[in-house]
Formats: structure tokens, sequence, C-alpha cells
């Protein structure tokens, strides 16, 4: 037998219950020891004639992070591969294995000029110097 209930959609319990619920609940961490990648934290400065970005992404290898650039947008992604295994003796108390991947994408005011941008990356650190394009003064046409 089927149970009929009344709701009322404007009742203010079943609002809140619906506002809050799943709020206050953090999602489940097993070990310290792996890396907190859900984005990538960075810091982007400007100069005169460049950009500096400095990205942090501890815990991955540099042949794992791609950086793209068009025109005046850039794209950081990074793929995070890390294994942990404590062992007692030959019995293995815990295996834990973390894979994902980050990424991030900005739009900065001026063009950025490909063929200079370096990138470099220590200890964690992704730092990007992204030289601005030189900006070409407009012509104006005279009419024949």
């Amino acid at each position: 037998m089927s149970n009929i209930v009344r709701r009322d959609p404007f009742a203010i319990d079943d609002m809140l219950d619906d506002l809050f619920k799943g709020y206050f609940v953090r999602p489940l961490r097993l070990g310290t020891d792996m890396p907190d990648m859900r984005s990538i934290r960075m810091d982007v400065k400007e100069g005169e004639r460049e950009y500096t970005v400095h990205a942090e992404l501890p815990g991955v290898n540099k042949e794992d992070i791609h950086v793209t650039i068009d025109g005046n947008t850039v794209n950081l992604s990074a793929e995070v591969k890390k294994t942990s295994e404590q062992k007692e003796g030959d019995k293995v108390l815990r295996s834990e294995r973390y894979y994902g991947k980050v990424s991030r994408a900005f739009t900065l005011e001026h063009e950025v000029d490909e063929a200079g941008a370096t990138a470099k990356y220590v200890d964690g650190v992704l730092e990007l110097v992204l030289p601005k394009k030189a900006v070409t003064a407009s012509r104006r046409l005279t009419i024949q």
C-alpha cells in the first residue's frame, strides 16, 4: 500500500532543511600525506613589461605540468600521481593512491608574447614570466 504525503512547498521548516542539507558535511579525508589539489593556488603580478605568475603545484612532476597561452588567456593543467604504502615486515598495513587532474585558466589584460614566455618549476612552485606583446599604434587611413 502506498503512502500519500502532503507537502507544502512554502513550509519554512522544509525550506531550511533543504537549504542546509549537507552544508556542514566535509569530504572524507583518510591521510594527511596526500596532496590537497582541489585547485591551483597562484599569485599574478603585473610589471611594466611582463606578468609574473607563481602557481603552487606540490607533489607534481614537472613533466606532468602543461601551460598553454592563447592571446591573453593562460591555461595551466597538472596531473598528480601519488602513492603511499606503509609496511610492517611483509604485511601491508595501509596503501593509498591519489590520481587527479587540476586545471586553471585566467585572462590577462594584455596579450602575451608566447615566444618570450619562460617557465621554471622549483620546490613545488611554477614560475611563469609572461612578457606583454608590444602594442601597435593604430593607423588612421585617409579616404580618397
